[in-house]
């Protein structure tokens, strides 16, 4: 009875040596090892486009996967809150609101890219990160209000048929605004 116990025993543990090796055979999915990168793999919350610049459908932006995460995340925060409607002082009493202003809209999708740590109004935005265009982002502020451009898309609270903070691929002058930009995007 011995024999057979450890016989078995012997026989499971083979198998099970085994199967790790069977499955690190087709590690590859199938593809020769010069096939190109497989493609970005998109959630409804988390939704990448290839390339380096933002599409936009049914109103939802999708981020580029060549853009950096806080980017990304910048993205994917102004995603959360772009059916949100237009509220004066929406998003300066705490992060998540009902709706959100034009410096509160901005203020949450930056600061889900880990941009910033707390609200800033219009006028605050003025003078945040660096001076001029960034590669990635680039802010537009003014004492009045405050709109952001994000790997080619307008995330602004005016500019289009409703009021509510959203993404928009058409531009708006930024005469008038300083123009600012997060250090190195």
């Amino acid at each position: 009875m011995q024999i057979f116990r450890t016989t078995s025993t012997a026989a499971i543990l083979a198998m099970l040596v085994m199967v790790p090796s069977a499955l690190a055979d087709d590690t590859t999915g199938g593809a020769s090892p010069g096939d190109p990168a497989p493609p970005v793999i998109s959630t409804p919350t988390t939704p990448t486009v290839a390339g380096s610049r933002v599409v936009i459908k049914g109103g939802l932006a999708y981020a580029p996967a060549a853009a950096p995460l806080s980017i990304k995340k910048v993205i994917w925060a102004g995603n959360k809150i772009r059916s949100l409607p237009y509220i004066w002082g929406g998003g300066h009493a705490a992060w998540l609101a009902r709706g959100y202003d034009c410096s509160g809209s901005v203020s949450f999708a930056l600061h889900g890219g880990g941009l910033i740590r707390q609200t800033m109004v219009s006028g605050e935005l003025a003078s945040f990160g660096d001076r001029g265009k960034g590669q990635w982002i680039t802010v537009f502020a003014n004492g009045g209000h405050v709109f952001m451009v994000v790997a080619g898309a307008r995330f602004d609270t005016s500019g289009a048929s409703s009021a509510r903070s959203r993404w928009q691929k058409n531009m708006r002058s930024g005469s008038g605004y300083a123009v600012r930009h997060p250090r190195g995007l």
